[in-house]
């Protein structure tokens, strides 16, 4: 139909020679030895959103990763637990320098002096309960039934500090956070995280299971390769998300990590003061694993400094995953890469070659996120 006298007639996007470098990036990926059986990219440019895709969602199916498949978001669900934080700060029901004994005295007492801002920031000094070989045990003995998340801290409630006001990433950091916000707002961190961040940012396909299931279905298939070359092993369901908790517990959707990235980091949760204080860097502290480029940490927030430019975001890996999440600073650009594999800077051999290409997949995605 053409358009009547005067009537302005839409133009697709223009389309640049950064979604050709992240196809071809993603599609080397998937295909190299080792590789993923699946990727997915979403880029998003102001109101242009392009998704990328390489590789299948689930082995066996001729289907590719969907925008709107879910998948565990691994430790991206860090900046979830910091977004619900600091909006409680930004409401004045919380403060930067509240500490532990304050907010959560039923803790170890030897933490009583850290506070909210040195556990945002992995500076606290808590040890990281998931290091303890106590509890890697009992997550073997028990994958698909997690305890309380109190609990999770116990493994580690008999040690002292180790380097507080020195980075050193600890997943124990963010249990403490969701407990202290369960505390303040007098509701489990599941509703809490659903009224402060969830609703505001219009996540529809976000939750925290206590479980192993995954939503929505279908679902992007994560998976474990055979070193001695077999099938590749599903393990999309094969551990309690209760076990990492507001660490790391979160499923989500490609579409909802991009909405959360660009809300979170351009400032929808929390006012500029806020922002001003999460975004006091600390040099050289990188995110589990290292995302694109240089890596420096703020307040449940990462800087890269990648080749074209500056983002902000966190990365996550888990059984089965790897993820990447990032947005300019005023959240107009923004760029995810997911894929069903977990490879991390600790994977050695062919495996570490395949982590680093993924790393380069990510400093491509921000190229065609901040591309002009």
């Amino acid at each position: 139909m053409l358009a009547g006298a005067g009537q302005a007639v839409a133009k697709p996007p223009r389309p640049v020679p950064e979604d050709t470098a992240l196809d071809q990036a993603l599609q080397r990926l998937v295909a190299m030895p080792g590789g993923p059986p699946g990727a997915i990219a979403v880029v998003q440019r102001d109101r242009d959103l392009q998704v990328h895709t390489a590789g299948l969602a689930e082995v066996g199916r001729n289907r590719p990763p969907r925008a709107t498949d879910g998948m565990h978001i691994a430790s991206t669900a860090k900046a979830f637990s910091g977004g619900a934080a600091l909006a409680l700060v930004d409401q004045r029901k919380l403060g930067l320098d509240d500490t532990i004994g304050l907010r959560r005295p039923d803790l170890p007492r030897a933490w009583h002096g850290v506070t909210l801002r040195q556990l945002l920031n992995h500076t606290s000094g808590v040890p990281d309960f998931v290091d303890n070989p106590a509890a890697q045990q009992a997550i073997i003995a028990s994958l698909l039934k997690a305890p309380p998340p109190r609990q999770l801290l116990d493994f580690v409630k008999d040690e002292p500090l180790k380097g507080q006001g020195t980075y050193k990433y600890s997943n124990s950091d963010n249990i403490i956070v969701g407990l202290i916000v369960e505390t303040v707002t007098g509701r489990p961190y599941d509703r809490a995280l659903d009224r402060l961040v969830e609703r505001p940012l219009g996540l529809r396909d976000t939750s925290l299971p206590v479980g192993p299931e995954v939503r929505p279905r279908p679902f992007f298939h994560g998976y474990d390769l055979d070193e001695a070359g077999g099938p590749p092993e599903d393990v999309s369901e094969i551990v309690a998300g209760g076990w990492s908790w507001a660490s790391g517990g979160i499923v989500s959707t490609p579409a909802d990590l991009n909405r959360f990235i660009r809300g979170y980091v351009g400032g929808e949760l929390f006012n500029r003061r806020i922002a001003a204080e999460q975004a006091r860097f600390v040099e050289g502290g990188s995110s589990e694993p290292p995302g694109p480029g240089r890596n420096s940490a703020g307040l449940a927030l990462f800087r890269y400094d990648t080749r074209c430019g500056t983002v902000f975001g966190h990365t996550g890996n888990t059984f089965g995953y790897t993820q990447f999440i990032a947005a300019s600073r005023d959240g107009r650009r923004s760029v995810t890469v997911s894929i069903n594999l977990q490879r991390t800077q600790k994977s050695t051999g062919q495996e570490a070659q395949v982590f680093n290409a993924l790393r380069a997949v990510e400093e491509d995605g921000v190229c065609a996120a901040l591309a002009r």
